[in-house]
C-alpha cells in the first residue's frame, strides 16, 4: 500500500500544475530546441535583459549548452587604495511603447482568472471546444511556436513591439511557424485540451516580461 501510495503520489506531481512552476535561479542551460524568448518567458524576464546581460547582441545566436545569465551582473567595485563608493552603472529604462489594439484570441468563457502566479495563474483559461479559432490578439510576429514550454502544451508566442508579448497555449494545432508576420483576428491555431483534459485556451499578455491581467486590456464583451 505504501508503494502505492508514493507511486500515486509521484504521478500527480508529474501531472499536475507544479509542472508550471520554475525555481527562481540565477543562470540557466539552453537546451535543443530553445530560443532566448522561450528562455525568457518561462523565467518571466525581458528577453532584451538577457541579451544585454549576457552579451548576446540580439539574441539569435544561442546554442545547446550554453549558460545563461538571469540576473544583471554585479556591480563594478573599486580597487583603488582609497575605499570609493562602486561608480553606478548607467541602465536604460524598460520600453514604454504604446498597447496595440486587442481583441479576443477565441471565444468562450473564462473559467480561470489570472492572479500573478507561476503556473496557470499567469494567464486566463478560455474554455472552448475542441478545434475552435485561436486567432492572433494584435498584429506582430511569431518568435516560438512549438511544444517545449512544460505547462503549455503546443504554444505560440507574438511580439507585438518591444514592450508587449502575447501567448496561446494549448493548442490542438499551430497554424503559424516562428518568423511569420500576423495580423489581427489572423487564425493562428485550433483549441486542443488543457487542464482536466478538457478543451480551452491558455492566453497570456505580458508587459516587459511580466504577465499582466489580459482583462484590463482586451475590450469589453
Amino acid at each position: 500500500m505504501a508503494g502505492m501510495a508514493l507511486l500515486a503520489a509521484a504521478l500527480l506531481s508529474a501531472c499536475g500544475t507544479s509542472r508550471w512552476n520554475y525555481t527562481p535561479q540565477e543562470t540557466h542551460v539552453v537546451r535543443s530546441g530553445e530560443t532566448l524568448f522561450t528562455i525568457a518567458f518561462r523565467y518571466g524576464k525581458n528577453h532584451e535583459d538577457l541579451a544585454r546581460w549576457n552579451r548576446l547582441g540580439d539574441g539569435s545566436l544561442i546554442y545547446p549548452g550554453q549558460v545563461i545569465r538571469l540576473t544583471p551582473p554585479p556591480g563594478t567595485t573599486s580597487v583603488a587604495a582609497t575605499p570609493k563608493p562602486p561608480p553606478r552603472r548607467s541602465v536604460p529604462p524598460p520600453p514604454d511603447d504604446p498597447a496595440p489594439g486587442w481583441t479576443w484570441p477565441t471565444n468562450g468563457q473564462i473559467v480561470s482568472q489570472f492572479d500573478g502566479k507561476p503556473g496557470s495563474g499567469t494567464g486566463i483559461l478560455i474554455r472552448g471546444r475542441p478545434g475552435q479559432p485561436v486567432v492572433a490578439a494584435a498584429p506582430g510576429r511569431v518568435v516560438y511556436s512549438g511544444g517545449g514550454l512544460i505547462g503549455y502544451g503546443q504554444l505560440i508566442i507574438v511580439k507585438h513591439n518591444d514592450t508587449y508579448l502575447s501567448a496561446y497555449g494549448h493548442n490542438a494545432s499551430l497554424l503559424v511557424k516562428e518568423g511569420d508576420t500576423i495580423k489581427k483576428g489572423q487564425r493562428i491555431a485550433t483549441m486542443g485540451e488543457g487542464p482536466g483534459q478538457k478543451p480551452g485556451l491558455h492566453f497570456e499578455i505580458r508587459r516587459n516580461g511580466e504577465p499582466v491581467d489580459p482583462q484590463r486590456y482586451l475590450p469589453a464583451r
